[in-house]
């Protein structure tokens, strides 16, 4: 199924809607939410630790349940509704910093400390075996939780080890997935690892799973008039008058005009490439510097798949985007585990 990278939340379901059940953990601004609806998908509620996101999905989403704590106190509560033991789908997005390709990696393994300002320290490496400890309390007919592509390099694919481990004592089978969401629909060159378990006694079949759409260019998306989301700096201005075609961020346009790299994540947009990934840090600024600005709102939306008409309140529109899954990027995922798990255990049961 195709999904529009450009759609509105007052659209509705883009898919008829299935019945299946989903409750999600690290939940952010809705980013897998949206996917599961997308695909037709029942959404329950979430449980969410940041405040600020807490508001912005229950604006977006009005949820039946939304549980505003820390996933280790939500799965030990002992008044948990039933449908949540009743679930197709337990989806999350455990906390990936210390295994990005973009952080300090194993420098923090192991290390307490904030995801965001006003929250609690934390061993964030910690959070995925949570949320199994959570899958394994709940018994989803399938569990999936996405991370970063780090956590699948390096010395990090110990973890993995440990996550597989951890899953199968859980009484699950995973399949780890390596997925790239400009092959899936997505305006956006952004890797992501998905980890998809499902319950061993269902006897069901591996997933699988081959995305290969073709990629859709920044000049697609961007269009005459859009009013950037943020204002440059004189040193933007700077950078951007100097760029060239062959650059590919500011650092390039330093070493090539003073011989000194910097700002590794202010990363240039072409119009004949896709968008590069979306980062939440405050200094990956997305820039056009053929058009002397960054993006616009809508680009933003656009790459990450969100709908035009999503309110951010408070909160920067690229920290959200960037935190989350790209919604088409989830049902896409979701209409296979639909299709070839899901279904068939509708069929089995039905007979």
């Amino acid at each position: 199924m195709k999904y529009p990278y450009e759609w509105n939340l007052a659209d509705g379901y883009i898919m008829p809607r299935n019945g299946y059940k989903v409750f999600s953990t690290f939940a952010c601004g809705g980013g897998s939410t949206m996917g599961y609806k997308l695909a037709g998908f029942e959404m329950l509620g979430i449980c969410e630790i940041d405040p600020q996101m807490a508001r912005i999905y229950k604006q977006n989403h009005k949820p039946k349940m939304i549980y505003l704590e820390d996933i280790r106190v939500f799965r030990k509560r002992e008044d948990l509704p039933v449908e949540l033991f009743n679930l197709d789908i337990l989806d999350g997005s455990p906390p990936c910093s210390s295994f990005s390709t973009a952080g300090n990696r194993e420098k923090d393994w192991g290390k307490e400390k904030q995801f965001r300002e006003g929250q609690a320290k934390q061993r964030l490496d910690d959070l995925f075996f949570e949320y199994i400890a959570l899958v394994k309390r709940l018994q989803p007919k399938v569990a999936v939780a996405e991370n970063v592509s780090g956590l699948l390099k390096g010395a990090a694919k110990g973890y993995v080890k440990e996550i597989q481990a951890a899953f199968k004592e859980a009484g699950y089978d995973l399949q780890v997935f390596l997925f790239n969401a400009a092959s899936m629909g997505v305006p956006q060159k952004r890797q992501r690892s998905f980890f998809i378990a499902r319950r061993s006694d269902l006897k069901l079949q591996p997933l699988k799973c081959n995305f290969d759409d073709k990629p859709i260019t920044f000049g697609q998306i961007r269009r005459e008039g859009d009013v950037a989301y943020k204002q440059p700096t004189p040193r933007d201005l700077n950078i951007w008058v100097k760029s060239i075609p062959s650059d590919k961020d500011y650092g390039d346009v330093n070493m090539r005009t003073i011989g000194k790299p910097s700002a590794f994540n202010a990363k240039f947009i072409r119009d004949n490439d896709v968008c590069n990934t979306i980062c939440a840090a405050s200094g990956s600024a997305m820039t056009l510097p053929e058009y002397k600005r960054f993006m616009s709102v809508r680009e933003l939306k656009c790459c990450g798949t969100y709908p035009q008409d999503y309110d951010f309140m408070d909160a920067d529109p690229k920290y959200v985007i960037g935190m989350s899954v790209p919604p088409v990027m989830t049902a896409r995922i979701a209409e296979q585990i639909q299709w070839q798990w899901l279904d068939k255990l509708e069929a089995n049961n039905a007979g």
